[in-house]
């Protein structure tokens, strides 16, 4: 069975992904910014008997990778397999959202990734094994208003896996992305609620869409089992969308040309949600 390192396991995609693993008979290492405050999982473990392995590590800071990564090549002799999941989500307008906020979004989304992926490439390399998957979005392939500062970092976030990729094979360490579409989480649910003022009626739009999509959207554990899937087979296939309205939202913006899609996102609500129940009918 495999050593298992994922980050943002506190709760969402990354509780149940840990889950996931260790159900399957994996030795999970799961971290969290705060353990204390979110005993959930290390209480499912115990009450479950499953191998699973807390600890505390906050993707944003240097130190706190290095020494917790380097505690679990200690204990364990090698990390197998890394799932990237950490992540914080970012609502507004480019000329509302503070800038500090842009800075935050992105150490953790894109710099969180990267630091975890850095501390636990040479052993991988040199091992000539291993399986890097970085939980990204469909927001990682499409931009739009209010969440353009969530989008800039997953598509950071794609680029640096998909250039990592062509690294790695080399040495036989795989690499894939995991795009889901709406899923109920409590990132998701922060996004339904109600935005404050502004100028910019796109925040409304989309507090809208995800008030109505959250009505049936899939739990996380739709994502876990997918991670699971990709570290468990083998695959070399890069992008993963996962979810019933991922590859309909994709294939929505592929159809359009770029003018179109600013104009679809300038544009009216009413020409907006048409638009988007036309994606739901087909």
């Amino acid at each position: 069975m495999a050593s298992v390192l994922i980050t943002g396991t506190s709760k969402g995609i990354g509780f149940e992904t840990a889950l996931a693993f260790a159900r399957a008979g994996h030795h999970v290492y799961a971290t969290m910014r705060n353990p204390v405050k979110f005993p959930l999982l290390a209480e499912t473990a115990g009450r479950e008997n499953l191998p699973i392995t807390v600890s505390q590590m906050d993707v944003d800071s240097d130190d706190s990778v290095s020494n917790a990564i380097a505690a679990v090549l200690t204990e364990a002799g090698s990390i197998d397999v890394l799932v990237n999941n950490a992540g914080v989500e970012g609502n507004g307008s480019v000329e509302e959202l503070p800038l500090a906020k842009f800075r935050a979004i992105m150490e953790t989304n894109y710099f969180g990734a990267l630091r975890c992926i850095q501390a636990i490439l040479p052993q991988m390399r040199k091992r000539r094994s291993g399986c890097i998957i970085n939980v990204s979005s469909v927001a990682g392939r499409i931009s739009c208003p209010p969440l353009t500062s969530y989008c800039a970092s997953k598509w950071a976030l794609e680029a640096l896996s998909e250039g990592l990729a062509g690294e790695m094979k080399t040495f036989n360490v795989r690499v894939a992305i995991v795009e889901p579409g709406i899923i109920d989480t409590a990132m998701a649910r922060r996004l339904e609620a109600p935005p404050d003022a502004s100028p910019y009626g796109q925040s409304t739009r989309f507090a809208a869409m995800f008030e109505g999509a959250l009505k049936q959207a899939p739990p996380p554990s739709l994502v876990a089992a997918k991670i699971l899937e990709i570290a468990e087979s083998g695959t070399w296939q890069l992008r993963h969308p996962v979810g019933p309205d991922a590859l309909p939202f994709l294939n929505w913006r592929s159809a359009k040309s770029d003018e179109a899609w600013v104009d679809l996102n300038t544009g009216d609500d009413a020409t907006f949600f048409a638009s988007l129940a036309a994606l739901s009918a087909k």
